[in-house]
């Protein structure tokens, strides 16, 4: 079984492959302090919550934006499962050319994630991942991955907000159901939710217009969820897109005669 990991600033997605099925997955907090027993407890049990173990896994591969944490999952594959781990980064086989002016700066979850967006879609794609920061990126009709856009994400201004209004409340995000917001509260969910859909399908019509009119746009990240049914411009709503790139990578690295 080959074990999936996502390392993002605030929370890191796993799942557990067997050959293409996905056959469990779970999310938790990144804390970036964690040490390698600490990172082997916790993937252990989830996967004994789910009838299996961490001794089950033969390999993993791995996606990460928290480089001490790259580092603990590297010892944690060496130690538990006697294999390196593929770490997704410079050198490895992905089968997309990447044309932006610094390949080495772009962020190995957003390279992931266009793989992935582009073998389930072809064409031209449009990836929208609702983390941290909220990414757009982007995927030519020839499978370049050509740039894209990041902005801050949710939460992120979420926290920003109540940090620097005094008087502002932390709220629970849900949809208002009215833009007109009657109490702080709803003002507050109005402006958060349906201004990140605002920007989220303004940037995805400006993207089209230079990337291609007929891109598909394709929402992926923790939060999507909640964005998904308000917006005009997202088309395919793919929760677990990164585990699968970081899946099919694996395969490309592994498999002779795969990839680029």
């Amino acid at each position: 079984m080959l074990l999936a990991i996502d390392v993002g600033n605030t929370q890191t997605a796993a799942g557990v492959f067997q050959g293409d099925k996905l056959l469990h997955q779970w999310r938790t907090s990144t804390i970036r302090t964690a040490t390698l027993d600490e990172l082997a407890a916790e993937h252990d049990s989830m996967l004994r919550l789910r009838g299996a173990s961490l001794g089950d896994v033969d390999h993993m591969v791995v996606a990460s934006v928290v480089p001490s944490l790259t580092t603990g999952y590297r010892d944690l594959s060496q130690r538990y499962m006697d294999a390196p781990a593929l770490v997704i980064g410079p050198g490895v086989k992905t089968g997309m050319p990447i044309t932006i002016d610094n390949p080495h700066e772009v962020g190995a979850d957003r390279i992931v994630n266009a793989v992935a967006a582009h073998s389930h879609f072809g064409g031209a794609c449009i990836v929208v991942d609702f983390g941290t920061a909220t990414n757009f990126d982007c995927v030519s009709a020839a499978g370049e991955y050509v740039g894209g856009a990041i902005s801050p994400g949710i939460e992120v201004s979420m926290e920003a907000l109540a940090g620097r209004a005094a008087r502002l409340l932390r709220i629970e995000l849900v949809d208002p159901g009215a833009a007109i917001g009657r109490s702080t509260v709803g003002a507050l969910q109005s402006g958060i939710l349906y201004g990140t859909v605002a920007m989220v399908d303004g940037m995805c019509e400006r993207l089209k217009a230079e990337l291609d009119p007929a891109a598909v746009v394709v929402a992926t990240g923790g939060l999507a969820g909640l964005i998904v049914p308000l917006s005009r411009q997202i088309e395919e709503y793919e929760p677990t897109l990164t585990l699968d790139g970081l899946r099919m990578i694996h395969d490309m690295n592994t498999a002779p005669g795969r990839g680029r």
